[in-house]
């Protein structure tokens, strides 16, 4: 791509692109996505207006430049890294209404005869009062009442000026909450939606084979076993299993689905195996389904959210009262007219929503999907953190160190085989394992016959009619009773202890030992410091390693407590025993063992490198490659707590300041109006803002 650089200081480069006419929406989301692929470069904003783009970077300015000239927008690779949804169409829909309402105002002022004027504004107050009259049919008042009988008395009054700011403040106003509610809730949806790369896909011969899923056609077969999301729509043709639906209904309960039941695309697969023929070639669908979860579940909301928007509810019908009782009172219309002319309701239901969405809008920049306020709430008032080990405290990748064999076994053969059995599902440890087989180029074909998985054991299947199983000490010795070969016990004691283990039987016995090299992330003891510092004063880990890890784990890291050789529902239990002694819990894990933990507590919080249906089950998801973010979230959920309650005292003194020197006849009607609509814009603008500085 051909530029010009247009100014630049250090870290930032400011650049207008040579396009053949004018830059589309699609062709700025292309450079965009492409760019942000460059590790160098920090953040891209592309402006299709005037095809300039401003590029923020780490240090090599080289890196950055070359991008940009390797860039093609006739590339096929580019388009396929823009996803369906990026918000840039939404942002420019929005941009253009305001446009466009600010120079018919200007117009308005300005340019249109007196005449014309009263005749176009009379027509808004028509609306207006029609808009008012429909919301009492209800039977309750409600702020559109109020707002109607504000402008229809200014009207009366023949004070057609301030009639007309009225509604020009309520339609700026309106336009903005609708922008930002859009936004949010694009961003918020877009985050959550379907990123299922692979699927696992039946041949004519009924062998599975691992494709793309955009490689996938209506009619084909597909196979999701546990803890795998369903990629895409379908009807079940073979199988039976426990799916969680949360994406979808926005309850974390799972339902059964056997043959010629449908399954829907976003939805994990918490137990068992399915056989799905697809019905549509693409999950587009989910998007729209995650919106409409998003903007239907009330339950999602937070408690302050909830109060304010019960209590604006409620004084809209105390403002026609102090209406009327003012003019008994005093006598005197103008005054009464002041108090009317000054609500809480739109103020309060504007600035808590737009206050509560901005933060998860701010949250998923630092790669943070909040699924609702009710969660970001919970975070601010936690007082316990329980960690899971694997993948979480230790780095979301850990590697195979050594494979130890017994019974005479090839060590790249049983490497393969467990390879072969853990692609099926993953797990930071499962990943580690087939990383190394194709780190060795170990391919396979599938050598397996069924495979099972055993929640936070360890996987069964069959090979050359032997029973193969792999997993932990307990599942592989205790509770499948395999067997030391005769004569490697010493062998076997002498295994090295500072690495987690693997353990692979066949028949019965056991024919390898996994070293998994899993090490403690550098941040996680200054991250566990900050959060003690923040409040948090009972951290907690639990693993399902053995005691001598997680000691070792433990004193490093700095917890609290810490648990070992726990089962799934042990952490589940935990969280319900604080519960019962009146704290506030956070999980945090990544594994399919987690998600009982994740579902049970105030706020489950999943990192998105580990099992999907963890992802799923969670209320927060961190994208992100550092613990940090956790940081970064209890931040943002405590200055968006205090925003709230800052917003909630400003709209209620404010407001009632102002109707209070109108009652006393300082300030007039109009100023009245002026002011409180001001006032509304401005508590609501100020609550799009960001709420950590990300310098």
């Amino acid at each position: 791509m051909n530029f010009t650089v247009l100014h630049e200081l250090e870290g930032r480069i400011r650049i207008r692109a040579h396009v053949y006419g004018k830059m589309t929406l699609h062709e700025a989301d292309m450079l965009q996505y492409a760019l942000i692929q460059n590790p160098e470069i920090i953040s891209v904003s592309v402006h299709e207006r005037t095809s300039s783009v401003l590029i923020r970077y780490k240090h090599d300015r080289q890196a950055v430049i070359d991008s940009l000239l390797a860039f093609d927008f006739k590339d096929e690779k580019n388009e396929e890294l823009v996803p369906e949804k990026t918000g840039r169409m939404l942002n420019r829909e929005y941009e253009d209404r305001l446009f466009w309402m600010l120079c018919r105002r200007v117009i308005e002022k300005t340019v249109l005869p007196a005449p014309i004027r009263i005749l176009y504004t009379g027509a808004k107050v028509v609306r207006c009062v029609l808009k008012g009259i429909k919301s009492l049919k209800g039977g309750q008042l409600k702020v559109d009442a109020l707002d109607a009988t504000a402008v229809l008395v200014s009207v009366l009054r023949d004070d057609i000026d301030t009639a007309s700011s009225i509604m020009f403040l309520l339609s700026v106003g309106s336009l903005l909450e609708d922008w930002t509610h859009k936004k949010s809730v694009d961003d918020l949806a877009r985050s959550m939606s379907l990123n299922v790369a692979h699927v696992w896909k039946k041949t004519g011969d009924n062998e599975e084979i691992r494709v793309r899923v955009t490689d996938v056609n209506e009619g084909d077969i597909i196979v999701v076993r546990t803890g795998n999301m369903i990629p895409l729509d379908g009807v079940v043709t073979s199988g039976e299993a426990m799916v969680n639906q949360a994406s979808m209904t926005g309850e974390a309960v799972p339902v059964r689905k056997n043959e010629g039941v449908t399954v829907f695309a976003g939805t994990v697969v918490e137990e068992g195996e399915l056989e799905i023929s697809v019905t549509a070639e693409s999950g587009g669908t989910r998007y729209e389904k995650i919106v409409h979860m998003i903007e239907e579940s009330e339950k999602l909301k937070s408690n302050l959210e909830t109060r304010a928007s019960s209590l604006a509810d409620h004084l809209v019908p105390y403002s026609f009262a102090g209406t009327i009782l003012t003019y008994l009172i005093t006598r005197n219309v103008e005054r009464a007219i002041s108090v009317l002319m000054v609500d809480f309701s739109c103020a309060l239901k504007l600035a808590m929503p737009i206050s509560v969405l901005s933060a998860m809008r701010e949250a998923s920049g630092y790669k943070i999907t909040v699924k609702g306020g009710k969660y970001l709430e919970a975070v601010s008032g936690a007082n316990t953190i329980v960690f899971d080990k694997t993948g979480t405290l230790t780095k979301a990748d850990p590697v195979v160190a050594e494979v130890v064999t017994f019974g005479g076994e090839d060590k790249d053969e049983m490497l393969r085989l467990a390879a072969c059995l853990e692609e099926h599902f993953p797990h930071s440890i499962a990943n580690a394992v087939v990383n190394k087989a194709n780190e060795l180029g170990l391919t396979h074909e599938e050598m397996h016959s069924e495979v099972k998985y055993i929640v936070a054991h360890g996987i069964a299947s069959s090979v050359d009619g032997n029973d193969v199983v792999i997993g932990s000490y307990h599942f592989v010795f205790e509770d499948e009773k395999a067997e030391i070969p005769e004569g490697e016990k010493e062998k076997f004691d002498e295994l090295e202890t500072q690495y987690s283990h693997l353990y692979l039987a066949i028949g019965g016995r056991l024919a390898a030992v996994i070293y998994i090299s899993d090490p403690i992330r550098e941040e996680a003891g200054a991250v566990i410091n900050t959060l003690h510092m923040m409040g948090i004063d009972k951290i907690v880990m639990m693993t399902g390693d053995s005691e001598r890890t997680a000691a070792a784990i433990a004193s490093k890291v700095g917890v609290d407590e810490y648990y070992a050789e726990v089962l799934p529902e042990d952490k589940a239990a935990f969280i319900e025993k604080e519960h019962a002694a009146g704290r506030k819990v956070i999980m945090v894990g990544d594994g399919i063992n987690d998600s009982p933990a994740l579902s049970t507590s105030d706020a489950g919080i999943a990192i998105s490198e580990g099992a999907q249906i963890a992802r799923e089950v969670a209320d927060i998801t961190v994208s992100a490659d550092t613990l940090f973010e956790l940081v970064t979230l209890k931040n943002i959920s405590d200055f968006l707590m205090k925003r709230i309650e800052s917003n909630y005292r400003f709209v209620i003194g404010f407001n009632f300041g102002l109707i209070m020197l109108g009652v006393m006849g300082i300030l007039p009607p109009a100023t009245s109006a002026v002011l409180h609509n001001a006032s509304t814009l401005g508590v609501s603008l100020h609550s799009m803002t960001d709420l950590i500085s990300r310098d």
